[in-house]
């Protein structure tokens, strides 16, 4: 009797293992995208995101973030959600964005005014994903930008730039040629910022 229980207890454990593993691969599955992302609708691009956005945000918080913010990482689904639906808007490697934006500058930011006046300690967070021409999603970096005080980097507009990979790790770059001066050159009237394309942003 007591072995006939092992063996179904047994049986047990490797059904469910199986359907555990029948669950992963029909969510993997979920994920894959119908079509090319560049000719994704914003409600198409929102079904893949939903599909990988609990994986995307485990992700960015494994393992030591070192010269990053790590409670940036940790806490900014906490913050304000400055776009409705994810959007490409050609900039960074034709990436889909999610924008946030601390409670520091949601207000101002949530204005998308021209010139304006961002404060001191606001930080914005853009989750990032991209989708190939076969329809495979890729999960993207987490993209951060700090506001520091005034005066403190003036070859970036007092903007510090940092990044972690979809699997949490810092990435190493040049947060002058890499980030400021397109943000500068592309978005000055935005002071630097590049809102969320018109149809994706949260208005108030």
């Amino acid at each position: 009797m007591l072995k006939m229980t092992a063996i179904a207890a047994t049986l047990g454990l490797v059904l469910a293992a199986c359907a555990g593993s029948s669950d992963q691969a029909a969510k993997k599955a979920e994920c894959k995208a119908s079509k090319p992302g560049d000719e994704l609708s914003f409600a198409e691009a929102n079904v893949v995101y939903e599909c990988i956005a609990d994986a995307l945000h485990a992700g960015y918080k494994k393992g030591d973030k070192r010269w990053v913010n790590a409670s940036h990482v940790a806490d900014y689904r906490g913050w304000v959600q400055a776009s409705t639906v994810p959007a490409n808007p050609g900039w960074h490697t034709e990436r889909f964005l999610m924008t946030w934006v601390n409670p520091v500058g949601a207000a101002e930011y949530l204005k998308y005014a021209e010139n304006p006046s961002i404060p001191a300690g606001t930080v914005l967070a853009k989750e990032s994903f991209s989708v190939t021409s076969s329809g495979k999603v890729k999960k993207g970096p987490l993209f951060l930008m700090e506001k520091g005080a005034a005066g403190s980097s003036p070859k970036t507009d007092d903007w510090f730039y940092s990044m972690v990979s979809a699997k949490g790790v810092p990435q190493g770059i040049n947060v002058f040629t890499a980030c400021s001066e397109c943000h500068q050159g592309n978005f000055e009237a935005q002071g630097g910022l590049g809102y969320p394309v018109e149809e994706a942003r949260v208005v108030q």
